[in-house]
């Protein structure tokens, strides 16, 4: 990251793509590939204009794991699992 700007002795860096790397995450790549997908299947069940629970029948999933999907916590569903509900 680089520093853009100092402001009231604040310095403001330019965060890069990916925040998790910015964070210092070190799945970062795997997180924001995630992140990308649960983005992805939360579109897909607005545009059908499903609610989280039948769209969570549908997916074979809880609804509870759904909604903590779409809510960030992902850390428990595989890339594969995810991609799978965008089929």
């Amino acid at each position: 990251m680089n520093t853009v700007a100092l402001i009231d002795d604040i310095a403001i860096e330019q965060g890069s793509d990916n925040p998790y790397a910015d964070l210092g995450r070190p799945d970062a790549d795997e997180m924001r590939v995630k992140a990308e997908l649960a983005h992805q299947i939360a579109q897909m069940i607005k545009s059908r204009r499903l609610t989280q629970q039948r769209a969570a029948e549908l997916l074979g999933m809880p609804q509870p794991k759904l909604s903590e999907m779409l809510r960030g916590k992902f850390r428990g569903i595989s890339q594969a699992k995810m991609k799978e509900c965008l089929v």
